[in-house]
């Protein structure tokens, strides 16, 4: 559903990755023939009480090849130039951003701007789900089930993971306590995959589980490899076998294989018995929802996770300190770390890891780069705190984050990693400043209003159990100890992937 697309990224965009995609030439025909009818409609003039409209030199494209190259930097220099309002042309739309976080409430809330418009389209470009286009009440339906991902229902999901967790590594708690070394980033994909999948969808029964697992990942990772592509509207025809890997990914999701699975999450349980009522039980588009629930359940958890590990590893002191927090609480609480798998926490025991939850945010805070979007419906005027903003039918409006998380206004020295920066005296920090005055947001890495993640809750129990886990019974150390950059070739799709990878090594504490 829209909302699940937003649990993986927080926002998407249009249409900027196409240049990425003009080997074919048949793509490039096509490509040539869009450009001469959009090089018509690209005379668009700026109206009166229209933000700044930058349209850059290329037909089309705009300015799209720059943002990507340096997303902050290039925002940053046209904040500078023009404010903290105006208008790109970006991949064939018209995108008016607004970068002071004062003003983000008056979009969330207006009416006029929507969210599920544009998902929809995404929807069925992108997973082939048809249905949601036209039926608001599945839409509704779907919705409901969010519930099962929060309160009651997320102490269930947690105690699951800790034990899928458990299946994980306690095979590795059981051998020598020799070194073994990994890169980080298949790592990281393989352990959240697999606790993530049977923690939603349960276990696989049969004998050939490691082989079900394994090749379901990896038929996972060449789709989610593509992802962008499919998003910027590239037929998916033009994208080698991808259509064939996006069938078996369907297949394995539907009603008759998610039947051969043991331990069912609530969610999704539920949200078999809404689809029952609105396909045919051999309806492939069921299975086709489950894969874009999977997809927005594990693509931004990945790498999360990868960033939080990288930084603790290139940081033996927040490394230290989470430590000593760790073994503090499993003391009071009167856990021992013995031979095997054998710790237990509850939600409101992690939620007392305060350094802890502040490292994850902290990671958030420097590699999320989602974007916030709406659709504008009808000509309207955005009433802001500083100034009224007319908008264009057919356009988009961005919140983009990453302006905001980079704001040394806000941050102290924000291109550094802090692991502290969201605690004070020991305690959880959420008050902050911008021109004197307290931001009600300042950290928005799961989107906002209507398009904020429903499965942040558990995404942050996730990645928190799992490092508990790592720091309790692991010595860990890095052995590529270089900085890494952020790939921006999933820029404004949520959390980027890196763009090389890194050695470490781990054994069990003696």
């Amino acid at each position: 559903t829209a909302e699940d697309m937003s649990a993986g990224m927080g926002g998407f965009w249009p249409e900027p990755w196409l240049p990425q995609s003009l080997g074919s030439p048949g793509l490039a025909l096509a490509a040539g023939l869009l450009l001469l009818v959009l090089c018509l409609s690209a005379r668009r003039t700026r109206r009166r009480g229209e933000p700044p409209l930058i349209k850059g030199w290329l037909p089309y494209f705009g300015q799209a090849l720059k943002l990507q190259k340096d997303p902050l930097g290039f925002m940053t220099t046209l904040q500078k130039q023009y404010g903290d309002i105006f208008t790109l042309l970006l991949g064939g739309k018209y995108i008016t951003f607004i970068l002071d976080p004062f003003h983000y409430t008056s979009v969330a809330k207006n009416q006029k701007l929507s969210f599920q418009i544009f998902t929809n389209k995404f929807l069925k470009r992108v997973f082939s789900i048809k249905k949601m286009i036209t039926d608001s009440d599945l839409i509704d339906e779907i919705h409901s089930t969010y519930q099962f991902l929060q309160g009651k229902h997320l102490d269930i999901l947690m105690e699951s993971t800790m034990q899928n967790l458990k299946q994980v590594f306690e095979p590795q708690l059981l051998k020598t306590t020799s070194w073994s070394t990994e890169y980080l980033l298949p790592f990281c994909n393989s352990v959240i995959f697999e606790m993530t999948f049977a923690t939603i969808y349960g276990n696989v029964l049969a004998d050939d589980k490691k082989t079900f697992i394994t090749e379901l990942k990896d038929d996972f990772s060449k789709f989610d490899e593509k992802f962008t592509h499919l998003a910027s509207g590239i037929p998916i025809e033009l994208l080698g076998n991808l259509k064939s890997v996006r069938t078996k990914l369907i297949k394995d999701l539907t009603v008759e294989s998610l039947a051969k699975l043991q331990g069912l999450s609530e969610v999704v349980q539920r949200r078999n018995d809404i689809l029952e009522k609105y396909y045919m039980p051999k309806d492939t588009e069921i299975g086709a929802h489950h894969l874009g629930l999977l997809w927005a359940s594990v693509t931004n958890t990945v790498p999360t996770m990868f960033w939080a590990m990288y930084y603790l590893l290139r940081h033996p002191k927040a490394m230290a300190v989470l430590r000593d927090e760790i073994d503090h609480l499993l003391q009071s609480t009167g856990q021992k770390k013995g031979p095997g798998f054998s710790i237990y926490l509850t939600r409101e025991q992690l939620d007392s890891l305060v350094y802890l939850e502040s490292t994850i945010l902290e990671v958030l805070r420097l590699c999320s780069f989602s974007g916030i979007f709406r659709f504008v419906q009808e000509d309207l005027t955005l009433h802001l705190e500083s100034q009224d903003c007319c908008l264009r039918k057919g356009d988009f409006v961005v919140i983009f984050p990453p302006i905001l998380h980079h704001d040394p206004e806000i941050f102290e020295a924000p291109e550094e990693f802090r692991f502290d920066r969201f605690t004070e005296n020991g305690k959880k920090k959420t008050t902050f400043f911008k021109r004197g005055k307290k931001l009600k947001y300042y950290h928005l890495p799961f989107g906002l209003g209507v398009s904020k993640c429903p499965g942040r809750f558990l995404a942050m129990v996730e990645i928190k159990q799992l490092l508990v886990v790592l720091l309790t019974y692991f010595d860990l150390e890095i052995i590529d100890n270089k900085p890494l950059e952020l790939n921006y070739s999933r820029f404004l799709f949520g959390i980027p992937y890196p763009d090389s990878d890194v050695l470490f090594r781990y054994k069990i504490k003696s």
